[in-house]
C-alpha cells in the first residue's frame, strides 16, 4: 500500500472565498483536491462544471481529483480533462460500456477511476479493473456533503484491498464520505490510501491542525 494521500473536497468549502480556501488546504498539507461534480439527474443536487475546474486549476498545482456524478460522462469527461482534471471518476451505471469510457479518459491524458456506491457489489465493477488507475469506494450515498460515514462499507474496502494486493494491480484505493479525524484510522486500516474529506476538513477551524491529526491517527 502507498502512503496515504489526503484530498479535501471543495464541496464543503466556502465558495465565496474558493481561491483562499483552496490555497489554505494546500498550504495545510493536502496532497490532492477533490471536486464533486453533480448534475441534478444522476444525483439530486447540482454543483459545478468545467469552467470552475478551469479556474481551480489556475490557483493550485496539486492534482485535481474530479468525481463525475452525472448521467453522461462520455460527453463531459473530455471537457473536465481539458479544464485540468488529473483524475476522473465515473459511475459504471452511467455508461453504455464503462470500460470504453474509462479507456477514453486515459487516452485523453487523465487517470481513470471507477466509483462504487455503498449498495453496489464489488463484483459488478471487477471487469473494469484492467482500465482503471483507482477505485473510489463511496462511504456515503453520493449527492450531498456532510453525510454520516457508513461503516458497513469497511468490509468491501478490505475486499478490494485484498484483490488489488493479491493480483498486484497498479490501482489506488480511494474512500469518500463522512471521513474525519476520528474515523480515518478505520478506513485506512481497511485498505484505503486516498482519503477524501469535505466537512471533516473545511468545517474545522484550523485546516493544518486537522490534516496533521488525520496523519497522526494513521501513524504518518
Amino acid at each position: 500500500m502507498n502512503a496515504m494521500k489526503i484530498a479535501p473536497s471543495i464541496l464543503s468549502a466556502d465558495f465565496s472565498r474558493l481561491r483562499d480556501e483552496i490555497q489554505a488546504v494546500e498550504a495545510a498539507g493536502a496532497d490532492w483536491l477533490h471536486v464533486d461534480v453533480m448534475d441534478g439527474h444522476f444525483v439530486p443536487n447540482i454543483t459545478i462544471g468545467p469552467v470552475v475546474v478551469e479556474s481551480i486549476r489556475k490557483v493550485t498545482k496539486i492534482p485535481l481529483d474530479v468525481h463525475l456524478m452525472i448521467t453522461d460522462p462520455d460527453k463531459y469527461a473530455p471537457e473536465f480533462i481539458k479544464a485540468g482534471a488529473d483524475w476522473v471518476s465515473i459511475h459504471p451505471d452511467t455508461c453504455a460500456n464503462p470500460n470504453v469510457s474509462l479507456r477514453k479518459i486515459r487516452e485523453r491524458g487523465a487517470k481513470a477511476s471507477v466509483a462504487v456506491n455503498p449498495d453496489v457489489p464489488l463484483e459488478k465493477v471487477e471487469g473494469c479493473f484492467p482500465e482503471i488507475d483507482m477505485i473510489l469506494m463511496m462511504t456515503v450515498f453520493p449527492g450531498f456533503g456532510g453525510q454520516a460515514f457508513i461503516p458497513d462499507v469497511l468490509p468491501k474496502i478490505e475486499q478490494v484491498r485484498r484483490i488489488v494486493d493479491q493480483k498486484k494491480l497498479p490501482i489506488l484505493v480511494e474512500a469518500d464520505g463522512g471521513i474525519k479525524a476520528d474515523n480515518i484510522e478505520r478506513v485506512v486500516r481497511a485498505g484505503a490510501e486516498v482519503i477524501v474529506s469535505g466537512s471533516g476538513i473545511f468545517k474545522t477551524t484550523d485546516y493544518e491542525s486537522t490534516i496533521r491529526q488525520m496523519r497522526a491517527a494513521v501513524g504518518q
